[in-house]
């Protein structure tokens, strides 16, 4: 039998496991940081954030270890929660999607992402293709963009008819009704950035060959219609912000602070307690005196060059 761990082993083997945490974290804050060397003169009259590293870094574990107690009670009370994920395009979407996803258990919080309807997709009924993604009981999604793409980038870009967008808007207030009334918890987030700061991320994504994946012709075309996706915004605003499921904005021009209100805000919409867990305990490893572990061929391995 294992001989218990004395206090120092076990605090040194839980420094170690938040150790890994933390650079799991710091990876993607350092990603986040690397500026390349073109946009440097720019960037040094960025307003800078004023939330420091330990700050950011402990809220948040303590919310995260908040969303995984309430993934367990959307589990335990068989609930349906639905999240949108929509905003300008940079506007740190898929970073608060990735904050939120980090320590939750991917089989029941999943995210859903579409890409552009296929042909057969566009005869269907325009809500048709979302349908099959909502939850079952007990289960989260967030969509990184939904329904509201027809508000948006198909209305500005001249994919949908001004009578298609006219449909859209009569029939997504009674379409997010029914499933409110169906028992989904239905979340809207909008990401507001301002002009300049949308710029200076396009900037970064051209001139770093890492995050030049994120960039779209859409996104290209999004600056040159800013002033339409506002009036789009607006419009969409007026005639979809229902009681039953209202919109949120986000202020995105600080990622780190976005991300931490959007998770606090989140929280505070479905009311959820600790769900009571048996006491796990690892059971001994069964030992066969006869038992003799192969010696497997080196090639199978993969080379240890670090």
């Amino acid at each position: 039998m294992t001989e218990p761990m004395n206090d120092g082993e076990s605090r040194s083997w839980l420094e170690i496991e938040l150790e890994d945490d933390l650079d799991e974290e710091l990876e993607q804050a350092i990603d986040d940081a690397r500026v390349p060397p073109e946009l440097r003169a720019l960037l040094a009259n960025r307003k800078k954030s004023t939330l420091d590293r330990n700050t950011y870094f402990s809220e948040l574990m303590r919310l995260q270890s908040e969303l995984v107690k309430l993934q367990d009670w959307v589990q335990h009370k068989k609930l349906k929660l639905v999240v949108l994920f929509e905003g300008r395009d940079s506007a740190g979407k898929g970073g608060a999607i990735k904050r939120i996803t980090q320590r939750v258990n991917p089989r029941t919080c999943r995210v859903v992402a579409l890409p552009a309807p296929s042909d057969r997709e566009k005869t269907q009924w325009y809500f048709q293709r979302y349908v099959p993604h909502l939850p079952a009981a007990g289960e989260i999604v967030l969509f990184d963009r939904s329904w509201y793409n027809r508000a948006g980038v198909e209305r500005v870009m001249g994919f949908a008819s001004e009578a298609q967008v006219e449909d859209f808007f009569r029939d997504v207030p009674e379409f997010e009704r029914m499933l409110v009334r169906s028992g989904i918890i239905l979340v809207k987030y909008w990401f507001s950035i301002t002009d300049e700061e949308q710029q200076l991320r396009f900037l970064m994504r051209i001139h770093d060959p890492i995050k030049q994946w994120k960039l779209s012709p859409m996104d290209l075309q999004s600056r040159v219609r800013w002033e339409h996706y506002t009036k789009a915004k607006e419009e969409m605003f007026e005639r979809t912000n229902i009681p039953e499921a209202p919109w949120h904005i986000v202020e995105g021009n600080d990622k780190k602070r976005a991300r931490l209100n959007l998770i606090a805000h989140l929280l505070s919409q479905v009311p959820y307690e600790e769900v009571p867990h048996e006491e796990i305990i690892l059971p001994e490893r069964v030992f066969n005196p006869d038992y003799e572990r192969r010696t497997l061929p080196q090639e199978l391995y993969v080379p240890s060059r670090y």
